[in-house]
């Protein structure tokens, strides 16, 4: 990582309107030969430290890489910093298109991080002293980020404004309107294209490297004897963001039916659900391999490579799988799906239920979790037959009978099949 850059130039004026000449920055992009963009319109003047406010978790973070990559490509010389939680810290230590990661401190009224009021003091003296040229907020609306980003220390200010929000005057032509609508990354990537940076490309990245595959022999030994393998992953931050055990319980059985061995991902925390999990396959005498707390976070995009297909909650993990193009299929229960899904509906399946209380704040469902009720383990084995028809023809497919044992019962909407466990296990849900 290189220094930091001193700034002793003075701050020149801002270009009161965004359609002012643009200054050329020429130059290399970091790992591409192609040359910089033009410097946004509204920034008259030289941008050696950028810093970008998004304080959110790991996959918030993945969908924010295609907006990284196009403040690098428009400033390929200045210094850039991302303030976030340490949950990103390990991922964007691997992008080019960061430098720095700072810890953010928390701020009232934000729900990321409860703040130490007594020393935000000395940590907006500390900002202040790393004389930073602009500072961007990538976090959300603006309504309580945006006082937070004018308090840093910056010459200019550029970010996102709800309807609601306060914007430092003199920098109100950099900030764009806050998207209702579109997917995350887009909505990010709208705030570029506000500013007149180079914004042509969504992929996500996830970085792997050698040593990750050897790390991941390591946590699973039994890797090389094992064969095409799905993920699952049982876990969500949030209890009402996860779909009933029980179900992907049926749904580990008819992917372990089709020859596919079943492997658990999930952190340390997770133990005690995975196990949980692990002991109904037992029950069905479904064989697991359980690496919750097993896994880094690059052993376990090393694993998500090689699997055959992840089935997630919507969690971060389902963020890792779109950037490594893995196919996956995601239970949405609570989230928006029009903001997070992965935008290649070829190989991402997302399937959510309606319900008028979405998106979810709740840790626990005060509603009886209708949106994950009704989503039944019939409608998710067809999404993951055709998924994996189509992905690769000359792998086993799971492959569900219309009759027998496989049959959606008329009385009951999930799949019926011996010795299943009960899908439903409270009267009256949905």
């Amino acid at each position: 990582m290189r220094p930091p850059l001193p700034s002793n130039t003075p701050a020149p004026a801002s270009s009161p309107l965004p359609g002012a000449s643009p200054k050329s920055i020429t130059g290399p992009v970091r790992g591409s030969a192609t040359s910089a963009a033009a410097a946004p319109a509204s920034i008259d003047g030289e941008v050696r430290r950028i810093l970008i406010l998004r304080a959110l978790v790991l996959g918030d973070t993945i969908c924010a890489v295609p907006a990284l990559r196009a403040i690098r490509r428009a400033w390929p010389q200045a210094h850039i910093a991302l303030m976030g939680l340490p949950v990103a810290r390990e991922y964007l230590s691997r992008l080019d298109c960061v430098d720095e990661w700072r810890p953010f401190p928390g701020w009232p009224g934000l729900p990321e991080r409860e703040p130490d009021v007594r020393a935000l003091p000395a940590f907006l003296a500390a900002m202040h002293a790393s004389d930073w040229d602009l500072a961007i907020q990538l976090h959300g609306s603006g309504e309580r980020t945006n006082p937070f980003l004018a308090l840093l220390g910056a010459r200019w200010h550029a970010g996102f404004r709800s309807d609601a929000a306060w914007v430092p005057p003199a920098d109100e032509a950099r900030f764009a309107p806050w998207p209702l609508l579109g997917h995350e990354t887009q909505r990010l990537l709208s705030l570029c294209r506000h500013l007149g940076l180079p914004a042509d490309d969504d992929t996500l990245e996830f970085p792997l490297r050698d040593e990750d595959d050897v790390a991941l022999a390591r946590a699973w030994p039994g890797r090389a004897q094992t064969g095409p393998y799905a993920c699952l992953h049982v876990g969500a931050q949030l209890a009402s963001r996860r779909w009933p055990l029980r179900r992907f319980a049926a749904v580990a059985q008819a992917l372990h039916d089709a020859g596919l061995a079943i492997v658990l991902t999930g952190t340390a925390a997770e133990r005690p659900l995975t196990g949980e999990f692990a002991a109904m396959l037992a029950a069905l005498g479904v064989p697991v391999t359980d690496l919750s707390g097993a896994t880094t976070l690059w052993t376990l995009g090393a694993l998500l490579r090689d699997a055959r297909v992840l089935v997630c909650n919507d969690t971060g993990v389902s963020h890792v799988a779109a950037a490594l193009r893995v196919p996956s299929v995601v239970v949405s229960c609570g989230s928006e799906p029009m903001r997070w899904a992965p935008p290649d509906r070829a190989r991402h399946r997302v399937l959510a239920k309606p319900a008028p209380c979405r998106p979810c704040a709740y840790p626990e469902c005060p509603n009886g979790h209708a949106c994950a009720h009704a989503l039944s383990v019939f409608e998710v084995l067809q999404a993951l037959e055709d998924l994996l028809r189509s992905s690769a023809p000359s792998i086993p497919s799971v492959a569900i009978s219309k009759e027998g044992p496989h049959a959606p019962s008329p009385a009951h909407p999930d799949l019926a099949r011996p010795r299943q466990l009960p899908l439903q296990p409270h009267a009256g849900s949905a």
